[in-house]
This record gives structure tokens, C-alpha cells and sequence, in this order.
């Protein structure tokens, strides 16, 4: 007794023993005494009643491990897994904010912050830009009737980029053109031809009504409901965009782009030599496929300098990495024109001079030449820059009337900004600087003004330069998580400048061949995937259970679970993917992208219980909240049990030694 009193006193002074334990001490002092042997009934009965004392007290201590259970995962967080709105900022305060908080308050730090890295993204975003705003600018003269075109569009991104990056509150977006407004504009120009009205008069006037509803839209700050995006949303849309940059690489089955659509012998690239005998269109594609892939992979190989133990200095390592994308375009510029310089390859298609893309038949400027006019040898000019605001063709109704196709105009200008902002300002990114939704639906609106007045193409936020201009700027680990991100004004600045300057060297961008541009494409196209969480979890239908990685998913979800939630998203965008591509339908392409969000907040949490949602498509902090509160339950669940285990134990050794004391007893009873 004084031994067991002892080793409790010294190991668990500050830890109450078992009520259980109490009693089976008390119990085991009142037993151990001597007993005659004369009265070896009474004995009997004594030591049966004592047992099954013990059976009680061991009966209960089971049923208390049996009732012991962890507390259920949907307990944990309170409200976790739900999606909340922001306070509203109205009449004006959001725009208030934006502008004192992103811009007010950094423009000068972003204004200066200059360094190495500054010249190497700005070149890396020119290419990026460069090629996208050409090809639009090919597209809208098809669909507009060279009302807009090449030089429109090269104009447009040019002023709006300038102005954006002195005026803009998030600055590491990039404008441009995007598929689903070029759709909208030739849907517009369809209207115009069916009312009778000249397409830029109409264009103009829809643009006043565009501004009109983004400034009541930032006015009443009705950005914030874009940000009940989620990461569900978030990646359909980001997978979709690289998806797009990697199909154009390589082989679009919607289009003719891509590396091997150079074996079509049918494919446009080859028609200009049709008439060649010597022209070989195998080996062109043979070439242009090599230059492509060659280019993607000296990317890679240039940026893996800066985690090697290559080259003499760490200095030396990071200048390969930052101006990877640019070595890689010269070197295969050099070697195509130095190498093979009798096998053609496709360039860029460029205009031959910078003058509005319309040419007029007469005074009048009514007719195409020489659509409309064949029989003219030359031109007899090209358009005003400035759209006739009155030229309605006495139908001054069709003011008003533009305020229809107005709604669908703004509606795709703030779900492709919105959805891009949301995207690029996510919380992994560590951008310090804030976010100016309400300010920055304003401005877009202005430039969109100001772009309809010109005869100039509407622009939005472009996802895919948003995030190489965001991957570019950024400090990353070895895995390439981001660490810190280099804001700043200067790299959209400069790369919006050179746009602009390229218009008067314009026959210098023939020099760059397509095919290493579609290599660049491939690169921004893989170099996103792995940091998709979606397409980690795609990965894992076909990865052996027992090698996967941990995550907070994979740690605490059953795998049915996780592949039926991955299941559920690939069905949503493979909806998205298909409006995307199919022309007919890919105006409506926002929205789909839109209506993701109700689908998360309203089907997904009757599919999936709401610590589920956290760990799937929560904030950091969110997941790491629930990690937390699951672990401390853990860790409680099993000092319960080593608790219950001492008690049993305690109960073990009391029963041992009744059963010696009893033996003892005997013998001491037959000496006697």
C-alpha cells in the first residue's frame, strides 16, 4: 500500500486517479487481513462476494472504453465549409477604399521597384501579349469587316495597358482581348447590319450605356459577390485557360492552331507555296514542330538554373532563370534564320502600316475596298479614328435600343474581370498590396468608353498573361510555392510601351517564327498545371492509393469521397469547356464559368458534409483551422484512453495481488 501511495504521489500528483481506482484501493485494504482457516465457509462466501465486486468494477471500465469515441468531424469547426458575403461598401465608399488602399498608398514603392527581374518579365510580357493581340486583331477584321482590326487592336492594348499601369489599383493584371468579347462584337455587328446602322455608331453608343452601368455596378459594390468564388470555381477556370494555351500549342481539334497542324498539307501556313515545286511542306512541319517543342524544353532547362550547382554564382543562376522565356526566343529565331534559312515557316501575321484596317471606296467612307468595289485600283482612304454619333440613319431610337446588348457587354466585363481578379489576388499568391474590384470596374469601363468612341476593341483582364506576369514576379521555393511576389508598375509599363512601339517596326516581328511562339504558349500551359489542385486530384485516378501525397484531403478523406467530388468538377468543366470552343455558344461562356459558384454553395454542400468542402476547396487559414481542431481532438481521445488504460491496469495489479494475498492467507490459516 505505502508503495502504491508513493509512486502516485511522485508521477501523478497533479492527475486525479480514476474514481475506480479509488475504490478498488479501498476495497483492496479492507480484504488484505488475516483470515483463520476454521471459518473456510465464511472465507468462501467473503472471497465470492470480492469477485464479483471485481467483475462489476471491470464490467464498468469496459463499457466506459466501449462509450469513448472521437468526436464527429462535422463538430469540430462551427460553420465550417460555408461561404460568406462581404459587408457592402455602397454609394461610392468601395471605390473610396480601392483607391486609397492599392493605389494611394503603394503607387510610388510599385513606381521604383526596379531591379534585374524588371527587364526580363517586361520582355516576357511583351511575347506574351504580342502574339494573342495580333491574332485577335486577324479575327476582328474577319468578323467587323475591317472595322476593327490588327492595328485597332494593337492600339487598344497599347494606351489601355499604358494607362492602367499608372492608374490601375491591380497592377499585375494584363488587358487584352479574350474570346467571349470577341464573340459578343461580332454578334453586335450582326445587330448593326440587321437594324441598318453603321456597326461603329452603334458600337459607340453601346459604349456609353457599358460605362453608364459599370460605375452604378462599382458605385453599389457589386463586385463582392464575385468573391463567393471558391477554389472550386477558381480552378475550373484557371484549367481552362491553360488548357486552351496547351491545345493551341499543340493541336486544337476546335481550330487549326497548333504544332501539328503543320502535317496538314491543307494548312494555311502552306498555301503562299503552292506554286513552289521545290517546297516540301513535311519538312516545314518536321522544322516548325522541332523549333516548338525545342523551345519549351530549353524554357524549363534555363529556369531549373536557379536551383542547380551550375554556373560560378547564385547571381548568374538567377539572371538564366528570370530571362528564360527571352534566350529561348532568340536562340531558335537564330537558328531557324541561320540553320534553315530556304525552309519557310509561318510569322506573324502584321499589318503593313499603322492607319486604321477600314479602307473606304469614296468620300463617303460607306463601302469596303475592294469588297465593295473591285473595280477601284487603290482606295480612296481609310476611316475617321472617331465614330459619327449621329450617322443613325434616322433612327434615333437605336440610342436607347443599345442599351439591350449593353447589359450583355457589361455582364461579360464583370465576370471576365471579376473571375480573373479573384484568380489572380488568391491568398497563396502572398500579395500585399490589396484589391481594388470596385475601383478597377470603373476604369475598365472608362477605357471601354473611350476604346468604343476610337473604333478600338473592348478589353478586359486576360487570365493567362495575368498569371505568367503574377508566376514571373514571384519568389518561389523548390516545389514552387510562392514566398513573395515583386509588385510593382513598371514591368506592365515597359511591356505595354514596346506594343506600342512595335507598331512602327512592324515588319521586325515577322522575324520571330510562329512555332517557337506556340513553344512559349506550351510552356505558360505546363508550367501552371502542377499548381492546380484539380489536376493533382485527376492525377489520382490513376496513381496507386499507397503512394499518394499527403495532403489535408488525402490524410483525412475517404478516397470514394475525394474521386467523387473530382468526378463532380470535371463534369462542370467539361460544361465550360464545351460552350468555350463551340462558337456558336461561347458568348455564353462567363456565365457558365458563373454559375459554378451558386452550384458550390448550394448542391455541393448536400453532396459533401462541410469539413469535407473545407478541406477541398477552403482558404489556408480555413483548412488549417480544421487540421488543428481534428488534431487536438486526436490528441484528447488518446489521453482519454491511456487514462481508462491505467484504470484497467490499476484493476489487474489490485486483482494479482488479492489473489496472493488470499494464498497467503492459506498458508498463514495452515501454519497456525
Amino acid at each position: 500500500q505505502q508503495s502504491w501511495k508513493a509512486k502516485r504521489t511522485s508521477n501523478q500528483r497533479h492527475q486525479r486517479p480514476p474514481i475506480r481506482v479509488h475504490r478498488e484501493l479501498e476495497h483492496f485494504q479492507t480484504s488484505f487481513r488475516f483470515i483463520p482457516t476454521h471459518k473456510g465457509k465464511q472465507e468462501s462466501n467473503e472471497q465470492s462476494n470480492i469477485m464479483s465486486s471485481e467483475e462489476i468494477n471491470n464490467q464498468k471500465a469496459s463499457d466506459a472504453a466501449s462509450e469513448l469515441k472521437l468526436p464527429p468531424n462535422s463538430s469540430l469547426v462551427e460553420g465550417a465549409g460555408k461561404v460568406h458575403l462581404d459587408k457592402p461598401q455602397l454609394w461610392g465608399k468601395g471605390i473610396i477604399r480601392d483607391f486609397k488602399e492599392c493605389v494611394w498608398q503603394h503607387w510610388w514603392k510599385e513606381m521604383i521597384n526596379f531591379n534585374q527581374k524588371t527587364v526580363a518579365v517586361t520582355l516576357l510580357v511583351f511575347i506574351t501579349v504580342i502574339a494573342p493581340t495580333l491574332t485577335f486583331g486577324a479575327v476582328y477584321g474577319k468578323s467587323t469587316a475591317n472595322n476593327i482590326g490588327t492595328i485597332e487592336t494593337m492600339l487598344a492594348t497599347s494606351w489601355v495597358g499604358i494607362t492602367y499601369a499608372l492608374l490601375g489599383g491591380m497592377p499585375l493584371c494584363v488587358i487584352g482581348s479574350t474570346g467571349p468579347v470577341l464573340a459578343f462584337t461580332t454578334a453586335l455587328f450582326d445587330i448593326s447590319k440587321a437594324v441598318d446602322v453603321p456597326f461603329l455608331t452603334l458600337y459607340a453608343w453601346t459604349s456609353v450605356w457599358l460605362v453608364s452601368y459599370a460605375f452604378f455596378a462599382a458605385f453599389f459594390d457589386l463586385t463582392r459577390f464575385v468573391r463567393l468564388a471558391t477554389r472550386f470555381t477558381d480552378e475550373i477556370f484557371a484549367l481552362i485557360i491553360v488548357s486552351i494555351f496547351i491545345l493551341d500549342a499543340v493541336w486544337d481539334p476546335f481550330s487549326t492552331t497548333g504544332l501539328f497542324w503543320y502535317l496538314d498539307p491543307n494548312h494555311k501556313s502552306h498555301q503562299p507555296y503552292e506554286q513552289d515545286p521545290d517546297y516540301n511542306y513535311l519538312t516545314s512541319a518536321l522544322l516548325s514542330i522541332l523549333l516548338g517543342f525545342a523551345t519549351t524544353w530549353f524554357i524549363f532547362f534555363f529556369r531549373g538554373f536557379k536551383f542547380s550547382e551550375f554556373c560560378c554564382n547564385q547571381t548568374i543562376r538567377t539572371t538564366i532563370h528570370d530571362f528564360a522565356v527571352v534566350l529561348s526566343v532568340i536562340l531558335f529565331t537564330v537558328i531557324k534564320e541561320v540553320g534553315f534559312p530556304t525552309v519557310p515557316t509561318e510569322s506573324l501575321n502584321v499589318p503593313e502600316q499603322f492607319e486604321p484596317t477600314f479602307k473606304c471606296c469614296d468620300a463617303s467612307c460607306t463601302t469596303q475596298w475592294p469588297v465593295d468595289c473591285p473595280d477601284e485600283e487603290s482606295a480612296y482612304g481609310t476611316r475617321p479614328w472617331f465614330a459619327d454619333f449621329g450617322d443613325l440613319n434616322g433612327k434615333p431610337w437605336v440610342i436607347f435600343m443599345a442599351a439591350a446588348p449593353a447589359v450583355g457587354a457589361f455582364l461579360l466585363l464583370y465576370l471576365d474581370n471579376g473571375i480573373t481578379w479573384h484568380l489572380i489576388n488568391h491568398k497563396s499568391h502572398q500579395l500585399q498590396h490589396g484589391e481594388a474590384y470596385n475601383y478597377d470596374l470603373m476604369l475598365s469601363g472608362f477605357f471601354n468608353m473611350v476604346n468604343g468612341f476610337l473604333g478600338l476593341p473592348w478589353l478586359v483582364a486576360s487570365t493567362v498573361p495575368c498569371i505568367i506576369h503574377l508566376q514571373a514576379l514571384a519568389e518561389t521555393d523548390r516545389h514552387g510555392n510562392i514566398l513573395s511576389v515583386q509588385e510593382n508598375r513598371l514591368t506592365l509599363l515597359f511591356s505595354h510601351l514596346l506594343v506600342g512601339l512595335s507598331m512602327l517596326f512592324l515588319n521586325t516581328l515577322k522575324l520571330i517564327p510562329m512555332p517557337v511562339l506556340y513553344g512559349v504558349f506550351l510552356f505558360m500551359g505546363l508550367a501552371s498545371l502542377p499548381k492546380i489542385q484539380f489536376w493533382q486530384r485527376l492525377l489520382l485516378f490513376i496513381k496507386q492509393p499507397g503512394v499518394w501525397p499527403s495532403t489535408p484531403y488525402t490524410d483525412w478523406m475517404a478516397k470514394k469521397r475525394i474521386h467523387l467530388y473530382t468526378f463532380l468538377q470535371l463534369f462542370f468543366f467539361a460544361l465550360v469547356f464545351v460552350v468555350q470552343n463551340v462558337k456558336k455558344i461561347s458568348i455564353v461562356f462567363p456565365f457558365m464559368v458563373f454559375l459554378c459558384i451558386p452550384a458550390r454553395l448550394f448542391f455541393f454542400p448536400r453532396v459533401f458534409e462541410g469539413w469535407e468542402m473545407v478541406v477541398l476547396d477552403g482558404e489556408d487559414e480555413q483548412i488549417e483551422e480544421w487540421v488543428d481542431a481534428k488534431e487536438e481532438s486526436i490528441r484528447n481521445f488518446e489521453e482519454k484512453q491511456r487514462s481508462i488504460r491505467m484504470g484497467d491496469g490499476s484493476t489487474i495489479a489490485i486483482e494479482d495481488s488479492q489473489r496472493v494475498s488470499s494464498s497467503d492467507d492459506s498458508l498463514i490459516g495452515d501454519d497456525a
